[in-house]
């Protein structure tokens, strides 16, 4: 296998709600697309975003379930400073605010917050590794 990430879709709630998170409140930028599902470009991977019940109905699974999903998405930027000021955005954007932007273990800086569906985005400093 070509181990790549090419497109994370989130199954959301309310998709007018959450394409204003992302592209109002973040400032995603949104591609062209059918409609019914939303695309945004990032840097090397897409984020798309798809009603749950449709989401589930595609992969034939139950839409029901809540709580801690067992993943969280992550954006790196280039300081710590970034990473309070990206956090910030996402507050004034409507996110919830998770974990403030601390030092952690592993000898980086990061936080957390979660979207309106909430799905947790990590953001992170890592001083061994460059992101543009």
């Amino acid at each position: 296998m070509d181990a790549r990430i090419t497109l994370i879709t989130l199954g959301v709630a309310d998709l007018g709600r959450s394409i204003s998170f992302y592209r109002d409140g973040l400032g995603l930028p949104m591609m062209d697309g059918p409609e019914g599902v939303a695309f945004f470009e990032t840097r090397g991977t897409r984020l798309s975003l798809y009603p749950r019940e449709k989401l589930a109905e595609d992969a034939q699974v139950p839409a029901e379930g809540s709580g801690f999903r067992g993943f969280a998405l992550a954006h790196n930027v280039g300081s710590p400073e970034e990473v309070d000021a990206t956090l910030q955005q996402a507050v004034d954007a409507g996110a919830t605010l998770k974990k403030l932007g601390q030092k952690v273990f592993w000898g980086g800086y990061s936080g957390y917050f979660s979207d309106p569906d909430g799905f947790l985005w990590e953001v992170a400093w890592n001083p061994h590794m460059e992101f543009e």
